[in-house]
């Protein structure tokens, strides 16, 4: 497995790279291409829900982390603005060295650039949501595609360079970390409609990438 993503640490990115060893050649697979330029960036219909730490630093406008945390003191992370948020209604925020931040459950609405807030946050630690599996983590029934075309496709995704350089980028670059694992190239995205997998599934074939989107639809 492989993982990439980046970390936005006080305006200076920092690349999240693993590596392990990759199976071996494969005669056919997903036709490669360069990714084009043309990402979708869907806004949501409705409201949606994300479950992420909110980090404020003082005279900065509040930010929805949807990727990675580095687990510093204060933390430091990265994201789209959230729009509405007030502090002083929610409970179990921390303040440290500038910074206040706090985890939690947030349903509100995504216009492709900003995350509003149209209901009361909850603390994570008070949120009991039903677990949701994605099948195609399911290891009985793998995915079609070998590890060293996963590789390859996730070369050429890094490439394309479709990650936000800072924070002000994340409304333009929405993927937020990628990774191969059980037969598919993984790519976690702010939030999908169905048309960043459909970009996916017209470049390299279906049953390839598998996006998972940080927002939620909301029930």
């Amino acid at each position: 497995m492989r993982i990439s993503g980046l970390l936005v640490l006080a305006g200076v990115t920092v690349t999240l790279l693993t590596v392990s060893g990759c199976a071996g050649s494969d005669a056919r697979g997903p036709r490669s291409s360069a990714v084009p330029g043309q990402f979708p960036r869907p806004a949501a219909a409705g409201e949606v829900l994300a479950q992420a730490t909110v980090l404020q630093k003082d005279g900065e406008a509040p930010q929805l982390c949807l990727g990675a945390v580095a687990q510093s003191l204060p933390p430091q992370c990265g994201g789209p603005p959230i729009l509405g948020w007030d502090w002083a209604t929610v409970d179990q925020s921390e303040t440290q060295s500038g910074v206040t931040w706090g985890s939690y459950a947030v349903t509100g609405t995504w216009d492709a650039a900003a995350f509003t807030v149209t209901r009361p946050p909850i603390p994570l630690s008070l949120y009991d949501p039903l677990a949701q599996i994605d099948p195609r983590l399911d290891e009985a029934t793998p995915g079609p595609s070998e590890e060293s075309t996963l590789l390859r496709l996730q070369d050429e995704l890094n490439a394309a360079d479709y990650s936000p350089a800072t924070a002000s980028d994340w409304s333009e670059m929405p993927i937020l970390s990628n990774w191969t694992q059980n037969g598919y190239l993984w790519i976690s995205v702010i939030y999908d409609d169905g048309s960043i997998q459909r970009f996916f599934d017209d470049q390299w074939g279906a049953g390839v990438v598998a996006v998972q989107s940080a927002l939620t639809d909301a029930e």
